[in-house]
């Protein structure tokens, strides 16, 4: 026996786990393609008004005292 040989069992599970991750992550990436294929409208952003104008004019006043 070599002490450098590392054990079967954990690079298996090592594989294993790897292999779950890319899995799962290539369902997300799937269902991410397909709801952006779906073109939910103009703006497909879930949060809405992001980038629009204030909601009201800002107005500065001078602290006294």
């Amino acid at each position: 026996m070599t002490a450098n040989a590392p054990e079967p069992e954990a690079e298996t599970s090592d594989d294993e786990l790897k292999r779950k991750f890319r899995e799962a992550l290539e369902r997300k990436r799937q269902t991410q393609a397909e709801s952006n294929a779906a073109g939910r409208g103009k703006n497909a952003s879930k949060i809405a008004g992001a980038h629009g104008p204030a909601a009201g004019k800002r107005s500065f006043r001078r602290k006294s005292g």
